[in-house]
């Protein structure tokens, strides 16, 4: 599968990064989650995300929606391997969608974290800080 735009992959770190921008929709979240499972099923082991919400618009996601991504992330996880996806949200009303997704795949192998800076996410995840920089 085609890296989707705002993605970039970092294997060294089996690290996944995604900056979506603009206008966060169901559309664009259906395609990262199965770029997200096309990956998981070709790369062989587990890998990080880092997904930098910073640079959004707005948020046209409804909570019905965000709790079934969720519910299907987390038992996508069941009996595998531990991975953690830190989210970088530095408005309160986009971090309420994670907080959702945080509470749902709560106690699962999907351990998600919401940062409001990047150098406490790459702390989390064990990378330098400057991998979650942007490069533009």
């Amino acid at each position: 599968m085609k890296l989707p735009p705002d993605v970039e992959c970092i294997e060294d770190a089996s690290l996944l990064i995604w900056r979506p921008r603009g206008v966060l929709n169901e559309a664009i979240v259906n395609r990262i989650i199965a770029f997200v499972v096309d990956r998981e099923g070709k790369f062989g082991r587990p890998f990080n995300r880092f997904t930098d919400m910073s640079a959004l618009n707005a948020v046209d996601l409804t909570f019905n929606y965000v709790f079934h991504v969720a519910l299907f992330r987390r038992l996508s996880r069941v009996g595998r391997e531990v991975v953690k996806s830190a989210f970088l949200v530095t408005d309160p009303e986009r971090a309420r969608y994670v907080k959702l997704h945080a509470i749902m795949t709560d106690h699962s192998p999907l351990k998600v974290a919401i940062f409001k800076e990047r150098a406490a996410a790459a702390k989390w995840l064990g990378v330098p800080v400057e991998l979650l920089m942007s490069q533009e």
